[in-house]
């Protein structure tokens, strides 16, 4: 987490079953990369908490046309699943999610707080 450009806070996480590259397609399992915003969130999520990031942006919807595929949506950050918080830090062991960013429920409950909508998230491999 970045303030006036400086680092405040680091998390440890899980990202998409198949992380390396770009997401380029609905069902590849792979985590976006690049600038997104914040433009939702659920405090009624199957997975604790989450916020919704802004996948797709025109140049994923470019790219999944290129390749005659939907470029699929839904992408979130977002806490354990509903049932397994005792996995807690271990999550982030694996790359599990089907594109979504994964952190420990405590933390998404301080990301929750701090992160309003509209805020800017670089997702970087």
């Amino acid at each position: 987490m970045l303030s006036e450009g400086e680092v405040i806070k680091t998390y440890k996480i899980a990202l998409g079953a198949n992380p390396v590259g770009p997401k380029e397609r609905q069902g590849d399992n792979k985590t976006p990369e690049g600038s997104y915003i914040i433009d939702s969130r659920n405090s009624k999520s199957d997975f604790h908490l989450s916020l919704h990031i802004s996948y797709p942006n025109e140049k994923d919807r470019i790219r999944a046309k290129e390749l005659g595929a939907s470029p699929g949506g839904d992408i979130m950050i977002h806490g354990i699943k509903n049932g397994f918080a005792w996995v807690g830090a271990s999550h982030s062991n694996i790359d599990w999610t089907n594109g979504c960013i994964a952190v420990t429920n405590d933390e998404m409950e301080e990301i929750f707080k701090l992160v309003p909508n509209g805020t800017i998230v670089e997702i970087r491999p």
